[in-house]
């Protein structure tokens, strides 16, 4: 799992989030320990530790004193949220931005997407 080019810490994080996102992790339910993640991915500790601290700051996880760490109730709602904004500035303000350019309306755009789902629906359903 772990990739070149990005801090592990942010890949731990990530990790955890896409499992919440995904249902794999669900809320109040505790989450593997850092010293379980970084004998998994054969890092530092104090690595696994900053990426589930970052989690634990941005109100996703939160620490039962002498049980662990645990997801907060409303954490998969905020990740999605967040994640839609993320894909909102990342993906869809720069489509729109270059459609533009080429003087594809937003409309025009969308049938374009429309389209291409359903030729990936068809082919995956081959």
């Amino acid at each position: 799992m772990i990739e070149a080019g990005k801090p592990i810490f942010v890949q731990i994080a990530e990790q955890i989030e896409n499992d919440i996102i995904d249902g794999v992790i669900e809320e109040e339910t505790p989450v593997p320990s850092t010293n379980e993640f970084a004998a998994y991915h054969r890092i530092n500790p104090a690595t696994a530790g900053k990426g589930v601290n970052r989690l634990v700051e941005g109100g996703i996880l939160y620490k039962r004193r002498g049980i662990g760490m645990f997801v907060a109730s409303g954490a998969r709602e905020r990740l999605i949220g967040a994640r839609r904004e993320q894909f909102r500035a990342n993906f869809v303000g720069p489509l729109l931005s270059e459609a533009a350019k080429l003087g594809i309306t937003a409309e025009q755009v969308a049938g374009m997407i429309n389209e291409e789902s359903v030729t990936e629906r068809k082919a995956s359903n081959s």
